[in-house]
């Protein structure tokens, strides 16, 4: 689609905020949103996570704003009448709407306020006293300002409750109703969920005027198509050990792992940090500004794993997820849909990996199955498959630092062409001085212990630098799964390289 084409059925300072951002065309969930019939519609929009719906809410209620100069309140009423209000069910992913919002809003010029908890309540006044056009929130802080009389829904003309299903599964119900039922009359109502369950589908069918369902995949694409799903089956007793190799296969690789509950996502994580793993915790306990720091850290990637239960996850905006790792089954079709979207966005590759206890084998399947997600059943990686992966890795490095060290070679050695090679030689710091001083190092290396030893002790330094050992693992039998579209065949592995040396010391 060009460009024109894109953003033709657009408002123009939407459009010239989407170039400006680097858009060039819209998602599918975007595109579906625009469609002329559903004006003025309330809609339930199904998309997956990382699909570009926080952007497709905003073009879908961005329009009521054109020409809507906000009207600050009068300093005495100290209450804001939004036009636009969005309900999240976290602090994390309140915040990712608003930052969406404001600019994708820039254009407009309208104000965008974020309330949530954990937060200060008088900071929150004192923004919403200015008049804010679009006010964003979880559940119940927006409640709590409409009980205190600092929000007033009587001028709001669209509501969008984003991620319906998580928002119910935590008991925001009440809370939500409250909500739904001081808005005036003709406000559209739309919910965005992942999964439709019957409760989402019952609350829709309460507050919403005949709805239509919009969905954001394109047509031929499967869901979660961008993500490879696997199936590691472990003892029991083994999950941590093989939680370690299967981080140990890519470890540095942007990862979220999932457990049930805060206490276990501090305890894997501490352990995680004690074996080495740059790893941290996320968790409804945490206080906002330490939750902050560790999605900042996770973002920067001074933090490559960060364990985390489904509530604390949602909000959790990084691109560059590359795994997600079930430590411990999720308790529901719904919950595996989620947490498995927090990888393969943006166009971007993924892997979803269950471990699953040998006990839990037949719940793990039927789990699967309700979730229509196809995964390959395998045995948890082996120490040696750790190992093998690990030489793969170091040879691939390698291989690559020397193609790079023989170009840097080759333009030195055209620079000292123009210069004395004296001088080119004894210049402290420059790129040929240094190549010659590991010139040198190799060559006393190798007259001392041989070049085979050289590279065995090398290699072996290595291999030793790495997050930690890899663990024993006892083998579990992979008998024939009772679905038949699973597959019980491992992938193909990478190309070994064609020795393995001297291992951990």
């Amino acid at each position: 689609m060009s460009d024109l084409d894109a953003f033709s059925t657009l408002p123009a300072p939407l459009a010239d905020a989407l170039r400006k951002h680097g858009f060039s065309e819209l998602t599918p969930v975007q595109q579906a949103v625009l469609a002329p019939d559903l004006v003025g519609k309330d809609l339930r929009i199904s998309s997956r996570t990382g699909s570009g719906k926080t952007v497709a809410l905003g073009l879908v209620v961005g329009p009521l704003l054109i020409d809507r100069t906000p009207q600050p309140n009068a300093p005495a009423s100290l209450c804001a009448r939004p036009r636009v209000l969005l309900v999240a069910p976290t602090r994390e992913l309140a915040a990712q709407i608003g930052r969406e919002l404001e600019w994708l809003y820039a254009e407009l010029k309208v104000g965008v306020c974020v309330v949530t908890g954990g937060t200060s309540v008088s900071g929150e006044r004192r923004q919403l006293a200015r008049g804010p056009v679009v006010v964003v929130g979880t559940p119940g802080r927006l409640c709590d300002h409409l009980a205190r009389g600092a929000l007033d829904l009587r001028d709001t003309e669209a509501v969008v409750l984003d991620e319906a299903d998580q928002m119910l599964d935590l008991g925001f119900r009440e809370a939500l109703e409250t909500m739904l039922t001081a808005l005036p009359e003709g406000c559209r109502r739309h919910l965005v969920s992942a999964t439709f369950p019957r409760q989402v589908l019952a609350l829709a069918a309460r507050y919403q005027k005949q709805a239509v369902t919009v969905t954001g995949t394109a047509p031929g694409e499967e869901e979660q198509s961008d993500i490879t799903h696997l199936a590691y089956l472990v003892h029991p007793r083994e999950r941590y050990a093989a939680l370690v190799n299967v981080l140990l296969m890519a470890p540095e690789e942007r990862t979220l792992v999932f457990v049930r509950t805060r206490a276990d996502a501090a305890d894997v994580a501490a352990r995680l940090v004690e074996d080495g793993f740059r790893a941290g915790a996320l968790s409804g306990e945490l206080a906002q500004a330490e939750r902050t720091r560790a999605l900042d850290a996770f973002r920067r990637g001074a933090l490559a794993i960060m364990v985390c239960t489904d509530v604390a996850s949602r909000g959790i905006d990084v691109p560059e997820i590359s795994r997600v790792i079930h430590a411990e089954l999720p308790s529901d079709p719904e919950s595996l849909t989620h947490r498995s979207g927090r990888t393969g966005r943006a166009g971007r590759k993924g892997t979803s990996i269950m471990l699953v206890g040998s006990h839990e084998r037949g719940s793990a399947e039927m789990l699967l199955v309700r979730a229509r997600i196809h995964a390959q059943l395998l045995t948890a990686p082996s120490e040696e498959e750790v190992r093998t992966a690990a030489d793969e890795r170091l040879f691939e490095e390698l291989a690559r630092e020397a193609g790079a060290l023989r170009e840097e070679i080759a333009g030195s050695e055209d620079e000292a062409e123009v210069e004395s090679p004296d001088e080119a030689e004894n210049e402290e710091g420059s790129p040929l001085s240094s190549i010659l001083q590991v010139s040198a190092l190799t060559t006393r290396l190798i007259e001392t212990v041989g070049a085979e030893q050289a590279i065995e002790r090398l290699l072996a330094r290595l291999q030793a630098q790495g997050p930690t050992a890899p663990l024993a693992l006892t083998p579990v039998p992979l008998k024939e799964s009772r679905y038949p579209t699973r597959s019980t065949t491992r992938p193909p592995q990478r190309r070994a390289p064609p020795q393995r040396r001297a291992r951990h010391a």
